[in-house]
């Protein structure tokens, strides 16, 4: 990571801390952890979206993980966040401008999001997997990537998300404890 990308990333995670005290952007616990719990997690999704096109969308965006962190760190991204909560969203865009990364905000329920399809789509701590394919499946193409952190649970929810989709999914090791992350590839339409 580059000096600047650091520096972008320290004002990010200094506009969470400020945020964070009057809402509830991040638990209680995380606040004085958040490079360790929310960032290095986030970070771990930049190699994986290696041959990747830029095209990335962030769903149900929250505190801004991986979303902004993504898009300081990966040179070229166009990024796009769709979160429906009004403070969470002014927050997004707020802590963005201060971090100094172009990223667009969505402001709005992600099934009201006109579907365009992403080379990467990600979400972290939004749904069960089988949930979490509906909601990202309008913006899966062919060449799609999905990048999907899942805590210890990873491999019962890919499971369970088979039974209901035709995909193919690899579990990876993440840097947080008892997590995973699942990488999900060649989404295509149960008939």
């Amino acid at each position: 990571m580059t000096p600047a990308a650091f520096d972008a990333i320290e004002r990010f995670v200094g506009a969470c801390s400020r945020w964070g005290r009057v809402s509830n952007l991040v638990s209680a616990a995380d606040r004085d952890r958040l490079w360790e719990r929310h960032v290095l997690d986030s970070l771990q999704l930049v190699p994986l979206a290696q041959g990747a096109g830029p095209t990335w969308v962030d769903l149900g965006s929250g505190g801004g993980f991986p979303g902004i962190v993504v898009a300081i760190a990966r040179e070229g991204t166009d990024m796009t966040l769709v979160e429906a909560n009004k403070k969470k969203s002014a927050f997004l865009l707020q802590a963005a401008a201060e971090a100094g990364v172009k990223v667009r905000v969505l402001p709005q329920r992600i099934e009201a999001v006109t579907p365009f399809v992403a080379d990467i789509v990600s979400a972290r701590a939004l749904a069960p997997l089988e949930t979490l394919i509906d909601m990202a499946r309008p913006f899966f193409g062919a060449a799609t990537v999905g990048l999907f952190p899942k805590g210890k649970d990873a491999t019962a929810e890919t499971g369970a998300a088979h039974a209901r989709h035709d995909f193919s999914a690899s579990l990876l090791p993440s840097l947080t404890e008892n997590s995973a992350i699942v990488r999900v590839t060649g989404l295509r339409t149960v008939t």
